[in-house]
């Protein structure tokens, strides 16, 4: 364990770079996918008509009965 450690002091700029590295890729990586999602939902709310259906499905008023 000690020679992990001796490892790690004589190289404290490498690892700590790294680290770095991995935090900041961990962050945009989430910050990204939750973006998404958020967008995705969005976009799927304004295809859906006012009366929550797509587009080419709205709802059409049935016809009156003929006297």
């Amino acid at each position: 364990m000690s020679e992990i450690i001796d490892k790690i002091m004589q190289h404290w700029f490498w690892w700590a770079l790294t680290a770095a590295c991995v935090i900041w890729y961990s962050t945009v990586t989430i910050y990204v996918a939750i973006r998404g999602v958020w967008d995705i939902r969005s976009m799927l709310r304004r295809l859906k008509g006012p009366d929550g259906l797509p587009p080419g499905q709205q709802a059409v008023p049935p016809e009156p009965p003929r006297p």
